[in-house]
């Protein structure tokens, strides 16, 4: 493995492709033996730092249309939280399942998983009829693993029965030093960015993009007006900066002073601090629709009357109520995730009468996903990424971001040695070096 990571940080990328592939490499795994360790205790009371463990594992076999990468870096996501606290269901039932699917995907049905759904590295080996990559070239990830064999999935691969996401339903994640992923997973890597800042917007910028921007989502224009909540997140910080460069404006949620001045460094104006509101969605079990009007006020105090045109929804329980009451007569409501529950409760007076709609959103597809990660290569969106970890210490990672103790994205550095490397263009990083750091210096 050293001969890797040192080819790659002294710039000789042509001597990748000689190079070996290593038998086994460290990865970032959960265990099937310990999916009930947890049981009994909430979800709060899961602990990612003692399900997640560094191991090394076999390099898988490498099939047809599938690539080994060397991974100088990834990055946490809240299905690496899910993985490692074994909610709702252990993800060891998707890959006992895609090992089912096919003598290729049988190698993926093991007693360990290999998390991690980001990554920015060099490809080491392409397997038979891959012909747009080859070993040597510095890309990033997104995590959408498809078969493409069903039709359903040829106008959009998000529809495809097969669709799956890598590192959460199938194995050799991204948290590791080498991941095994499909070509079409496969983009650029932004010239200007470190490892780690590259390896940060992969899913978050994607998800983020099909939900707010794409057709396939709430397709927003130029004077809509967008509840992010979490603004400052890793997911919602992309989506404060889609708003403001696509002409719409944000009205950011956040739930401290320091997470609002993130928002206004971005450029947002209009911010709400939840916990100095003291809103109280939820009291003793049951929704609180008085809370929900003094939510719409301010929110109509901030824009001078105008209601909500899209929700970007992602906490889920928690605000789902709220999210539908303040959203505007025919606006949208777009939800991706749960991270509070997956419960979610509303009154269907606010939904059904006023026309309103709920639209699911779930990652992004290939096309999607190129153009979020051209979007970033331009300069144009930033990376989210506040802090890297060492991928020894990626169950602090997670903990982190379960307990929600971070700002923007939470990185880390597998291969690389160090923060800061893996510069191309110099140029372009000198005019968004303010922007690029926003994040980092909160």
């Amino acid at each position: 493995m050293d001969d890797i990571r040192n080819a790659i940080l002294s710039d000789d990328l042509a001597a990748v492709a000689d190079l070996p592939v290593p038998d086994s490499y460290e990865g970032m795994v959960v265990r099937a033996d310990e999916v009930e360790m947890f049981a009994g205790l909430t979800t709060k009371e899961k602990d990612p730092r003692k399900s997640l463990h560094l191991q090394e594992v076999p390099t898988p076999e490498l099939g047809p249309g599938e690539a080994i990468v060397a991974v100088m870096a990834s990055a946490i996501n809240y299905n690496t939280v899910w993985t490692s606290i074994f909610e709702p269901v252990s993800t060891f039932s998707f890959l006992t399942r895609y090992g089912r699917s096919s003598d290729l995907a049988k190698k993926h049905d093991q007693p360990y998983h290999v998390v991690g759904s980001d990554l920015a590295g060099v490809v080491l080996r392409t397997g038979p009829g891959v012909t747009k990559w080859q070993a040597g070239d510095e890309v990033v990830a997104h995590c959408l693993s498809v078969e493409l064999e069903d039709p359903q999935g040829h106008d959009d691969t998000m529809m495809d029965p097969q669709q799956r996401i890598w590192g959460f339903e199938t194995n050799f994640g991204g948290l590791a030093q080498l991941a095994l992923v499909k070509s079409n997973q496969l983009m650029p890597k932004p010239g200007h960015l470190t490892w780690e800042e590259a390896a940060a917007p992969g899913l978050v910028n994607s998800t983020a993009y099909r939900q707010l921007v794409s057709h396939h989502g709430a397709a927003m224009k130029q004077g809509d007006t967008v509840l992010v909540w979490g603004a400052s997140g890793g997911l919602g910080g992309y989506a404060t900066q889609y708003a403001l460069n696509g002409g719409a404006t944000p009205i950011c949620v956040v739930s401290s002073p320091e997470k609002a001045e993130i928002c206004r460094a971005m450029g947002a104006e209009l911010i709400i601090d939840r916990s100095a509101e003291a809103y109280e969605f939820w009291k003793d079990g049951v929704q609180q629709p008085s809370e929900w009007k003094r939510f719409g006020a301010k929110i109509r105090e901030l824009t001078g009357g105008d209601d909500i045109d899209i929700v970007f929804e992602h906490p889920g329980r928690d605000t789902f109520g709220a999210s539908v009451f303040v959203t505007r007569r025919g606006g949208i409501i777009t939800t991706c995730a749960s991270t509070t529950g997956y419960m979610h409760e509303y009154d269907n007076r606010y939904l059904w009468m006023p026309l309103k709609r709920i639209v699911g959103s779930h990652f992004a597809n290939y096309r999607e996903s190129w153009e979020a990660n051209r979007l970033i290569a331009k300069g144009a969106i930033h990376p989210t990424l506040s802090k890297a970890y060492p991928l020894a210490e990626t169950g602090q990672a997670t903990y982190d971001v379960h307990r929600n103790l971070h700002q923007g994205k939470v990185g880390v550095l597998c291969l690389a040695p160090e923060e800061g490397l893996g510069v191309r263009d110099h140029e372009l990083r000198e005019r968004h070096l303010e922007a690029i750091n926003r994040f980092r210096n909160r």
